[in-house]
């Protein structure tokens, strides 16, 4: 069901109708007593009965809010603007926020695609923006906003890995934007339905579950010194054949392979090493 604009007159202008009919029924009522008259007094009982009934549909809707009218069962429309209305009298009208909302999920336990336990959480920032699928397609919006919240969660936690030390992939901990992104689209398409619109999603929590923790803490550091050595020796090997080749095309000294071997291994001990290294001054002839 689609929201639609609920038919009203203005509240000020209804009172005062309202007003104008009570003292008519009031004076009618009155001279009809006073002059015995039948038809007076049948014409107060009239104006009085019409304004009870018309009191009926004085709606008064606030700021930021939204007054859903059914009448009988059937969906008049909403209204939207704050103030005080006049709409179709007997009509209820059930009030729906239009206040822009942060829902803090709570921390859930899910396997990433490695299949290790994390913990995660995080925020969703929402607003109605259709007040009759809000009211009438979902028993209870908010709560529908909470359940669908945390299926996308797990949904999207179980798609990628805690971490990734490769450059090419993406991950939980490395890519918290794009994961934010996805979380908040795949949200949207889920909570079409209940007229809520889905503003933004963020991260609050990401930690590796309490049991395993220790042990993927290790794994990471391990993981990093590995990452780390593979471009220490990267950069030592690029490091090393730009001083072979500076050293041919510069002309200042001629090095046979024997020689170009020793000092590519001396070079790499040099860079490679996690302690500084300490040099040996050769006094002697180069061969």
């Amino acid at each position: 069901m689609t929201e639609r604009k609920a038919w009203k007159i203005n509240g000020f202008l209804a009172l005062l109708i309202l007003i104008a009919m009570l003292v008519a029924a009031v004076f009618n009522f009155v001279t009809g007593i006073m002059a015995a008259s039948l038809g007076k007094i049948i014409l107060s009982v009239v104006l009085l009965f019409l304004a009870i009934v018309l009191s009926t549909g004085i709606k008064i809707v606030q700021p930021n809010q939204a007054r859903v009218l059914i009448f009988f069962g059937s969906y008049l429309g909403s209204i939207r603007e704050p103030g005080i209305w006049m709409t179709v009298p007997f009509s209820s009208g059930k009030k729906v926020s239009l206040k822009v909302r942060n829902f803090n999920s709570e921390k859930i336990k899910v396997n990433d695609v490695d299949g290790n336990p994390i913990e995660i959480a995080a925020v969703v920032v929402i607003k109605v923006i259709d007040s009759a699928k809000a009211v009438f397609d979902v028993d209870n919006y908010e709560q529908f906003v909470e359940i669908q919240s945390e299926t996308a969660l797990r949904h999207v936690a179980t798609k990628y890995p805690y971490d990734n030390f490769t450059e090419d992939g993406s991950s939980l901990r490395g890519n918290p934007e794009k994961i934010a992104q996805e979380i908040a689209d795949e949200l949207q398409a889920r909570l079409s339905i209940a007229g809520v619109k889905v503003i933004e999603a963020r991260l609050t929590h990401l930690a590796y579950a309490t049991e395993i923790a220790s042990a993927m803490l290790q794994r990471q550091q391990a993981n990093a010194i590995l990452a780390a050595r593979q471009k220490i020796v990267e950069g030592a090997v690029g490091m090393a054949q730009m001083a072979i080749e500076q050293l041919e095309e510069s002309g200042t000294i001629e090095l046979d392979d024997e020689r170009k071997v020793a000092m590519i291994n001396n070079l790499l001990v040099a860079i490679v090493s996690d302690r500084s290294a300490q040099p040996v001054i050769n006094t002697g002839s180069l061969y």
